[in-house]
Parts: structure tokens; sequence; C-alpha cells
């Protein structure tokens, strides 16, 4: 693979259409930074602001940043009276940031309010974009570098990141970052041995580890001393790794994380290391922590869904790239990610954010094979390309349908998005053998967008019975009390439900519902039909006056399960 960033010879067919856009965006990087920008916007914002919260991750990282609010403590992280300390403080930082910037802004309701809580995941997933671009130019041509970062920019994985307020789509940024550093060291120290590397790229690399080791602890570490290893055992050398500056790096980065490790160390003793290394990270090693157990290869199997489009050509691009395993350049990025994979693959917990930051450097691969149009001509393989057209058909059958479900709507205006990523896959697919893949990815990557928007833009927002928790709150809240509390049965006890309705949210059985309701006015209870009958007799022993609200139904998106419980409020406010 060519590790020269001279702009690349433009495809030998005329441009039209969509290479067109490609090319004039490769004459600049200004031009190149400005179209990934406008594709990214495209790709993350549909639903970003409509979505309400999603369970249970994204609401309990947010529930923990709002506590800080509340409480004017930011070092310690809490969910409710639990401390969380399965995580470094970074994101809810970020988070804490973004939602006093939002207040400073004159944003209503600014602490129950999401989206928010979201803008460093946003800002993460476009920086991510724009740094795999940058850690591409080490490896190929500006075109080719574009290319790549237009394929992780429409990923299917990292659009979901993106609108999720939680540690993923930052911890790529940073990963990317640390890479690409780490990239320009061993490239230049290849092509020559004698040369000094400058402060500069080191630097860049453990500034960025230790952003990611605030961020999620230590992960980027992982990704980059696994790489350096895979690296030596490679070359059979270890003397490039001499200007990573291991030595003063190590300290530096220390240097940057030190500060909150031992503030919260002073605060909880060895819990914070017991809770984050224990009962977080070696427990995910050695069990499918919280149900989310897999056997190996289940990232190899949803990798052909969670990176789609790009990974409809990761199969013909997969013989050229192993043919050029011994240059430099593809043999970091085979080391970036073989080393990885494999771990996750083995460890028990398995969910599909964690090989996200592996996805860059399969980016660059299968971009440079595009570019140089050199994929694996086999008729069999090819026939794959038909992801193209499945993935965004599957969608337009399933739209109608989940919303016949759960609305018993048809969803009519969803079905012109739907159309279009459906057209557009097929361009992709049917016209593959005769625009080339270059141009057939680009179609897949429009087809990609579409899907975000009848998904994430119109689907979701238009089902609120996918989002129970909000669904609650707008009933409270319609009652007209300044500061409801609700009680729920522990039939649901969601994060979401913390989130929008206070912290003093308690979950409890029926007779403690009701316990809870002759505590005083404006308080409501959450009651699932099974505890209905403890609950009114527990009421009634206690002379609480209740009334009983609106019922509602829903679907837990959490565990898979039908929704329906009762709202009884004590008295009218």
């Amino acid at each position: 693979m060519s590790t020269t960033t001279d702009d690349a010879p433009s495809s030998p067919a005329p441009a039209r259409g969509l290479s067109a856009v490609l090319d004039a965006a490769t004459a600049t990087h200004a031009r190149a930074i400005a179209l990934l920008l406008v594709v990214s916007l495209l790709a993350f914002l549909p639903g970003f602001f409509q979505i309400p919260p999603v369970d249970r991750d994204e609401a309990r990282f947010a529930q923990a940043s709002k506590q800080m609010l509340e409480r004017g403590e930011y070092v310690d992280i809490r969910f409710q009276d639990e401390v969380r300390y399965k995580k470094p403080v970074g994101i809810y930082w970020l988070q804490v940031a973004s939602v006093k910037a939002g207040e400073a802004l004159g944003v209503r309701d600014a602490q129950t309010t999401i989206w928010l809580y979201r803008i460093p995941s946003l800002l993460g997933a476009i920086g991510a974009v724009l740094v795999t671009y940058w850690a591409a130019l080490a490896f190929v041509a500006r075109r080719t570098a574009l290319l790549a970062a237009l394929m992780m920019a429409t990923s299917i994985l990292l659009g979901v990141e993106a609108r999720l307020a939680k540690t993923d789509a930052m911890l790529l940024f940073m990963s990317v970052a640390a890479m690409g550093a780490l990239a320009r060291i061993y490239l230049t120290t290849r092509r020559n041995a004698s040369y000094r590397i400058t402060w500069r790229m080191p630097a860049l690399l453990w500034t960025a580890i230790a952003g990611g080791v605030l961020i999620k602890g230590p992960l980027v570490l992982m990704f980059v001393v696994l790489t350096m290893l895979a690296l030596g055992i490679a070359d059979r050398s270890v003397r490039w790794m001499r200007e990573v500056r291991p030595l003063t790096g190590f300290l530096w980065m220390l240097l940057l994380v030190a500060p909150w490790f031992i503030a919260i160390v002073m605060r909880s003793g060895d819990d914070f290391f017991m809770k984050s290394v224990g009962d977080d990270m070696l427990s995910k090693v050695t069990s499918g922590q919280e149900a989310h157990g897999a056997p190996p290869g289940y990232y190899f199997l949803l990798f052909w869904i969670t990176f789609w489009p790009g990974s409809v050509l990761a199969g013909l691009a997969a013989p050229t790239i192993w043919k050029a395993r011994a240059e430099p350049g593809a043999r970091f990025l085979l080391a970036w990610v073989i080393p990885s994979w494999i771990v996750f693959e083995v460890v028990m917990t398995k969910l599909p954010h964690y090989v996200l930051p592996l996805y860059p450097a399969i980016a660059i691969l299968i971009a440079g094979i595009v570019e140089k149009n050199v994929l694996w001509r086999n008729k069999w393989i090819e026939h794959g390309t038909i992801g193209w057209f499945l993935l965004p058909s599957a969608i337009a059958i399933a739209v109608p349908i989940v919303f016949v479900m759960m609305s018993k709507d048809l969803g009519l205006i969803a079905w012109p998005f739907a159309a279009a990523a459906a057209i557009f896959g097929l361009f992709a697919w049917w016209l593959f053998a005769v625009d080339g893949p270059e141009r057939a990815l680009l179609r897949g990557m429009v087809s990609s967008i579409f899907i975000a928007i009848t998904v994430f833009a119109v689907t979701f927002p238009m089902l609120p019975s996918l989002f129970p928790s909000q669904l609650v709150a707008r009933e409270v809240r319609a009652k007209g009390c300044v500061h409801p509390q609700l009680a729920s049965t522990y039939n649901y006890q969601e994060p979401s439900l913390v989130f929008l309705l206070g912290t003093e949210t308690k979950f409890t059985d029926g007779p403690g519902a009701a316990e809870f309701l002759h505590q005083g006015p404006c308080r409501f209870a959450l009651i699932d039909s099974r505890s209905e009958r403890a609950f009114v007799q527990r009421a009634n022993a206690l002379n609480v006056s209740f009334t009983l609200g609106n019922r509602i139904d829903g679907f837990n998106i959490s565990n898979g399960k039908r929704f329906s419980m009762a709202v009884f409020y004590s008295a009218a406010p």
C-alpha cells in the first residue's frame, strides 16, 4: 500500500455525479474537510434532537452528569445514591460542559434536554471522521483518504454512537488521533531509520492516550501497545519504538490523568479501582457482563452490518490486502486491527461498539484497494455486493411492519426516504460492474444517509411507544406540579425515568408506592398490573386518597418486552 500523500490520479472513467463531487473535494484539503463536515452532519443529525433518552447506557451517563450539575460535585460519579465508577470522569465533564453551555445560551430545561448531553458524542464522531482523513494521509493519497473518512462517516455503527450520550464516539476520536500519530512515527522511521522524530507526534500520541484513558480507561493504550508488539514481531525489530518516547511519554500521560485519579481515590479509597478494574474490566474478560456474552466470531458476523456500506467491499479487498501485508503501510494497518480484534473476540462480554476504534484502519485498507482498482475478481464473492441492496430493502420492508405493530399506522411519511435508500442501494449493486467500485460505494453511502433519515428522523420520533419514560414524563407533567416526584414498581426501573423525572425517583413494590403517595401531594406512582392489587390494598389501609391517571402502553427496547403500567397520583396540585 502506498504511503505517499500526493494526490491520486483521476479515475480513468469520466467523472460524473458523485465521483465528480469527490474530484472537486480532492482538489484541496479545505474542500475535503468541508465535504466531510457536510456528509457527517447529514449522516449524524437526523433524529439527533428528536429521539428521547435511550436506555440504558445513554440514560445512565446523562443522569450521572446531571447529578454532577445538581450537586456541584465534579469528582465523584453517582447514579442516584450508587457510585458509578465503571468509567473515568472524562465523558461526564464533557457532558456537563455542554449542558452548562446550553444553559448559558438559554436552552429551556437544559438539564433534562438529552440532546445537550449528546453533543460530545456528535463532536467526537465528527472529529473521528476528520482524524481518519488525517491518519489516512500517512498511508494513501488524498482522494483515497477522503474515501476512507467518508466510509466512517456513513457507517451504521458510528451513526448510532454519534446519537448516544456515552463514551464511544469520543473514544474513537482519541484512538484514531493516537494511531495516526503512531503511524507517522513508524512510517517515517521505516523510510529513514536514522531520522530523528521531533516531539510533535509523540506528544500528540501520548496526549490522545491520556484523553482516551480519561474517557474509557486503558483501551487506547491497549490498541497502541498491541500494534507496536505486532509490528515488532513482524519486523523483527523494535528500534523504531525509541522514537515513541515511551518513558517520557508515559510520564506525560500520567501527569495529565493523575489529578482526577488521585482526587477520586482520596474520595472513594479503593472502591474506584475495585469497581472499575474488578467489577467492570475483569468481569468482562471472564464472563458475559449484564447478559452481553457471545461466542468468538460475534464481531466478524456483526461487522457486515455495523460497517455497512464499506463492509460490502471487504471480502473483495481482503485477498489483495493480505498480499500487500509486507508493505509498511498495510503492515501497520493490519497490526492495528488483528491483535485487538482477536482480544475482543476472546473476551466474554461483547457489545457491537467495542471494535469501533478498529474500523478506521479497515476503512483505509479498503479505500486503498478501491482507488487502485485491484479488488479480487471472483464472481462468487462479487455476488456479495447485493448487500448494498439487501440492507436498505430490509429496512424499507421493516418500517411499515414496525409502524403497524406499534401504532396501527402504515408510517407513509417514512416510505419516500426508505425507497430512496433502497434505490441507491440497488444502483450501487446493479451498476457495480459497469461503473466500478468507487461509484458503487458512493451510492451506498448516499443510501446510508437515507437510512439514517428513515430510522432516526422519521420512524423513532413518530413511535413514542418505543420510549415509555417519555410518555410517563408527559403524563406526570400534564398535572401541573412544579416539582413532581415519582415511584415506579420494579417492573419498570429504567434510567431514563430517573433522568426525565428527577434523581429522587424511587423504585419499589406496590405497597411501597402506596406509602410513597402517602407522604404528600404531587406524588405519582407508576404501577404494573401485577402490583396494582397490593398497591390499592396498602393505599386503602393508609387511607391514601389517590386518583387513577392514564394507563401507558408501549415497548421497552431495553428488554424487548411490552410495557403497560398505570399512573396514580396522590392529590390534585
